[in-house]
């Protein structure tokens, strides 16, 4: 969301959420409120309303069409990932494959997430670490770890077994390791991971405030290659922006989802797609549609793979794309209310639960 903003280019204000017990209400039944807000430890929401709301995900669908309500219908609504409600109540929703919504008419479908890291903060960053990891021997390849969801558990052995992979990887090409764990690496596979490398390597664990001395953006513009962990989006996508070579390490999934992978057409996927529509259902996330998609455009293959003629790779445009369709939309928003041209005003609406 903050990538999005700060490309459209308008004022924002960022409004912190915290919801409550009422939040693991269905959006069907919640309606357009702030039912599932903690409203004393949230932003205050009050007037003016704003001109837009980028919101994402379920819990703060609600929230959005409660301000469109007070804004008399006049606010526009951009919804990211999902929002299990009615897909008409916004006027676009960006989503990706994985998270398998349906074609419509207000549904803009992307390759990958938006985002896109501050190239401020990049440069520093990089000031910051560049001594450090150019005195590793090239090629330097950045290990992006991720670990638990809902879809995937970093066990130990599969740490283990990823740090032993990454270093063959890298004394292959004489070459070494820029190593990053992230906030849902658990410890113990944290452990495992840096046990297990043997490759030389500049090795950082994840912890919160760090700041300056995470060194995730320094290796996101210094390294050569990259190993990413198949259950992050965010930091397949990253390590895909600049077009580097990009390897995909991945151990298979929690369990297979109960509504099929959305690959075929057939009955149970149109009632499938009609149930999402309406928000009735949200379906697992297919991480196998994602990781296609990055493979049919030439970014990513598979760690380990046997060497294949690589595709030509086609750069991501889905940024541009996004701003475009959503600039598209508040104009013609704008155009229905009969509204005079003035600067636009943007609530980008974050979350953390109580």
């Amino acid at each position: 969301m903050r990538s999005l903003a700060r490309e459209l280019g308008w004022p924002v204000e960022e409004k912190q959420l915290v919801y409550n017990w009422r939040s693991e209400i269905p959006n069907l039944l919640l309606g357009a409120s702030t039912l599932g807000l903690d409203r004393h430890r949230s932003a205050p929401l009050t007037a003016p309303w704003p001109d837009v709301v980028i919101a994402a995900s379920r819990r703060s669908a609600p929230v959005a069409r409660w301000i469109r309500h007070q804004s008399g219908g006049r606010t526009c609504l951009i919804h990211l990932l999902h929002a299990q409600v009615p897909l008409h109540r916004f006027d676009l929703v960006v989503t990706m494959p994985q998270f398998r919504l349906p074609e419509a008419p207000n549904v803009l479908h992307l390759t990958a997430p938006l985002n896109r890291p501050d190239p401020q903060a990049i440069r520093a960053a990089v000031e910051r670490w560049r001594d450090r990891i150019e005195a590793l021997p090239a090629p330097r390849i950045a290990l992006l770890v991720g670990g638990n969801s809902s879809s995937y558990t970093l066990d130990t052995s599969t740490a283990a077994r990823l740090g032993r992979e990454a270093s063959a990887a890298a004394r292959e090409k004489e070459g070494s390791l820029l190593v990053t764990t992230s906030p849902r690496t658990p410890a113990e596979a944290a452990e495992a991971l840096m046990g297990a490398i043997e490759a030389p390597a500049l090795r950082y664990r994840w912890q919160p405030g760090a700041g300056a001395e995470n060194p995730y953006l320094a290796y996101l513009a210094l390294a050569d290659e990259f190993i990413v962990t198949a259950d992050s989006a965010s930091l397949l996508v990253e390590a895909c922006i600049g077009g580097k070579p990009t390897h995909l390490f991945d151990w298979g999934t929690r369990r297979a989802s109960v509504l099929g992978s959305g690959n075929g057409r057939g009955i149970v996927d149109d009632i499938r797609d009609r149930a999402v529509y309406w928000g009735l259902i949200k379906p697992r996330r297919d991480f196998a549609a994602y990781h296609r998609a990055l493979a049919e455009r030439g970014l990513v293959d598979h760690l380990g793979d046997s060497p294949q003629k690589a595709r030509p790779i086609e750069p991501l445009d889905d940024m541009e794309r996004a701003v475009r369709r959503i600039r598209e939309t508040v104009a013609r928003k704008r155009c229905a209310a009969r509204r005079s041209v003035e600067p636009v005003r943007v609530v980008a609406g974050t979350a953390t639960r109580a």
